[in-house]
């Protein structure tokens, strides 16, 4: 049973890191006017990657 409570937990913490990224973005860009185009993407690439291994970690177990 040990083995189904690792994804579990490895899903809840790159959850928490995607939620830590955002709020993190949040704060930096929230008081600007003008977000450019690249650090909006990099900020999308990098949930994804975080997502992603969410993805992985549910498929190998």
């Amino acid at each position: 049973m040990p083995e189904t409570a690792a994804p579990a937990t490895d899903e809840s913490t790159n959850t928490a890191q995607a939620l830590a990224l955002i709020d993190g973005k949040l704060g930096e860009i929230g008081m600007r006017e003008l977000v450019s185009r690249t650090e909006f993407t990099n900020l999308l690439l990098d949930l994804r990657l975080l997502l992603a291994s969410d993805d992985e970690a549910v498929s190998v177990n």
